[in-house]
């Protein structure tokens, strides 16, 4: 067989009808086609709002949630315009895309409700912002700062640096603790028992002085040291104080902390530990039979 006659078949091969798109045939040559514009619509999508964030927008001083909004909207529009283009140069028209996606809703009906109500659910979060990228949030048992809002899925880093994915779909139908929402303030509640031997004004002192030294500790609103009730062995106090951002939490308690104990060694005050008091009653006397003594 000859070098000719096998290109020919494989031309041949490429322009057979695969199968018809309202009366539109589909070839090879047509997928293929459309996957190569496809593919370059879509790179070019990624590079140019690559491009967007960092040319226009950084330089814009738009605040970083509503630049990654933008750049997915901007991703999404650009796909789906990419979407029609392809399809018309392969010579399916917008009503021969209405019987393609006439299908694809078939398909939604059988199997892929979990990916489109991620989908939807992902639409949602970017245009409503429930939760923005760099939220410190709580999902079920899970704790981290949002990294990216995909089509269908939210990618999570844990305190722990692990990446979790979470569906879209558990941010709408779940409960879900936004720790920066609105303001990204967050107040700490120390609670610290002293002994009743302490003064109580020495006591106040101690802790606003810690809150004033701690430069985590935000000025406004002030900090304010309570007393909260009457222990069994102690005082409770608290101490209330604001830190501007809640990725902070945990470190900022266990400074403070360690200065409330380092304060109250160096003013005398003493943080007690729990107390009882054991009444013995006098016992019955028992008979103690003495062991045999030996010959």
């Amino acid at each position: 067989m000859e070098l000719s006659e096998v290109f020919d078949k494989v031309l041949r091969a490429f322009d057979h009808t695969l199968f018809r798109v309202n009366e539109t045939p589909v070839t090879l040559t047509s997928l293929f086609t459309f996957l190569l514009i496809f593919g370059s619509i879509y790179v070019f999508s990624r590079l140019f709002t690559r491009m967007l964030g960092r040319k226009v927008l950084a330089k814009a001083h738009v605040k970083e949630s509503t630049a990654y909004t933008m750049q997915r909207l901007t991703h999404y529009a650009i796909v789906i315009i990419g979407a029609i283009i392809s399809f018309q140069f392969i010579g399916i028209n917008l009503s021969g895309l209405a019987v393609v996606l006439g299908l694809l809703s078939v398909g939604i009906g059988f199997g892929l409700q979990n990916i489109t109500s991620n989908f939807i659910a992902g639409l949602i979060l970017l245009f409503e912002k429930p939760i923005n990228i760099g939220d410190r949030v709580t999902v079920g048992e899970t704790v981290g700062d949002v990294m990216a809002i995909n089509m269908r899925s939210t990618t999570i880093r844990s305190l722990q640096n692990i990446a979790i994915i979470v569906p879209n779909s558990e941010f709408i139908s779940q409960r879900v603790t936004n720790w920066s929402y609105g303001d990204p303030r967050l107040r700490l509640d120390i609670d610290v028992g002293v002994s009743y031997s302490s003064d109580p004004d020495v006591v106040k002192r101690c802790l606003e002085e810690v809150a004033a030294e701690n430069p985590a500790v935000l000025e406004s609103p002030p900090p304010e040291v309570l007393h909260t009730g009457f222990g069994d062995s102690a005082w409770n106090m608290q101490l209330r104080c604001w830190i501007g951002t809640p990725k902070i939490y945990w470190r900022s308690i266990s400074e403070i902390n360690f200065a409330i104990v380092r304060k109250f060694r160096e003013n005398g005050v003493e943080i007690p530990f729990p107390q009882r008091d054991l009444h013995v009653r006098s016992s019955i006397p028992l008979p103690v039979k003495e062991p045999p003594k030996e010959p």
